[in-house]
């Protein structure tokens, strides 16, 4: 029972650090606000938020490295005789439709807030380039541990590169035409349609490499 608290407290200080530095970049921007500042606003030391967020740019994207925990686990985890391809496209519609930022779109001012901020700081657009690459091997190791394959065999860097490749139109596809404009369930239901179409031809084209 007492670990079980410590881990309660250990994720609610977490939350608490990232929620108050999300709202204090979304209001000054990235660069704007040092790391002291988001410790005293939590009213935690610098030390502690270091030993939750190694690097500054983890605490705005904080979500991120939970997504690919995911992505891994609903590949592994798939129901027999589906494809992973379609896991995970499975995946991305759920997401979308349950209004996830994760989809690549949500009906509120902070989504599109959200990545003006990372519009704007060089060191938040690097990390999600890193990010898309951490992606790239985390699928890369779920595709080869669903074939029983070497994560370094070239169709499963491949595929995991098309599959990257497939989650970025759509997620960009949102955030571009959402700081447009554009929303609702109309550009919800477009994202819809271009992910089902991106992971259809993603498939077609694992099976053919594979084949």
């Amino acid at each position: 029972m007492e670990d079980g608290l410590r881990e309660r407290k250990k994720r609610e200080t977490r939350q608490q650090i990232s929620d108050t530095a999300t709202a204090l970049f979304l209001e000054r921007g990235f660069d704007g606000v040092t790391v002291g500042e988001v410790a005293d606003a939590a009213g935690v030391s610098p030390k502690t938020v270091f030993n939750y967020f190694p690097r500054k740019e983890d605490l705005f994207l904080d979500r991120f490295p939970d997504a690919m925990e995911e992505a891994a686990r609903v590949v592994r985890e798939r129901p027999e005789g589906v494809h992973p391809v379609d896991a995970l496209r499975d995946y991305l519609l759920r997401l979308l439709g349950e209004s996830d930022p994760l989809g690549g779109y949500v009906d509120r001012p902070t989504f599109i807030r959200f990545w003006q901020v990372v519009r704007e700081s060089p060191a938040l657009k690097a990390r999600v380039r890193e990010f898309v690459e951490e992606l790239e091997e985390v699928v890369a190791g779920a595709f080869a541990e669903a074939s029983g394959t070497d994560p370094d065999d070239p169709a499963n860097r491949l595929a995991a590169a098309w599959t990257a490749a497939a989650y970025r139109t759509v997620y960009t596809t949102g955030v571009r035409r959402a700081a447009a404009g554009e929303g609702g369930e109309e550009l919800r239901a477009e994202l819809v349609r271009l992910a089902e179409r991106a992971f259809h031809s993603l498939r077609v084209a694992v099976e053919d490499h594979s084949g």
